[in-house]
């Protein structure tokens, strides 16, 4: 099956292997936020980060709420996927020398963040209801909600805030 499957036999593995993956990704997350941050020009965009950063640094307080509803310590797994985002992402920022267009990649490279967040924290979900696991359900929501709302605000930055207009001109 795959690289986990020795460890993952039940639906519940599955379960407790994503909320480490994702436990891990948050984690990463809030390592390379402050860079893109100093990296961003556009005020809207580091703003924009530096709130994401707060609040995923309480994602990652929700998390080990879930963690301690199911009766585990807290815990991560390597997650290759959020690891190859953020390399991506780093090693496009350094190839750009125009900051327009830095901040242009900046928001792409987040929202290449929020989507792989969005595309788990809804598997979690989907997973903690069928188990039965409604005490957790609320506190994923929540941070699947805010996951979906930063997207948006990256997506107005970079629309209705002109990001991507000053980046071409």
């Amino acid at each position: 099956m795959g690289l986990f499957s020795k460890d993952i036999k039940t639906m519940e593995d599955m379960f407790v292997h994503g909320l480490q993956d994702i436990y891990y990704a948050e984690n990463q997350i809030t390592k390379a936020l402050p860079k893109m941050i100093d990296q961003a020009t556009n005020r809207d965009l580091a703003a924009g980060l530096k709130a994401h950063l707060e609040e995923t640094e309480k994602q990652i307080g929700r998390l080990e709420q879930v963690f301690k509803k199911l009766g585990k310590e807290p815990s991560a797994t390597d997650c290759p996927a959020i690891d190859g985002i953020i390399k991506e992402a780093n090693e496009t920022a350094g190839e750009i020398a125009d900051k327009a267009v830095l901040d242009a990649a900046i928001v792409a490279n987040s929202q290449a963040v929020e989507h792989y967040e969005i595309a788990r924290y809804g598997t979690l979900i989907a997973w903690a209801e069928e188990l039965g696991h409604d005490d957790v359900v609320r506190l994923l929501t929540t941070n699947l909600n805010e996951e979906k709302a930063a997207n948006t605000k990256l997506n107005n930055i970079a629309l209705r805030k002109g990001v991507n207009k000053k980046a071409v001109a």
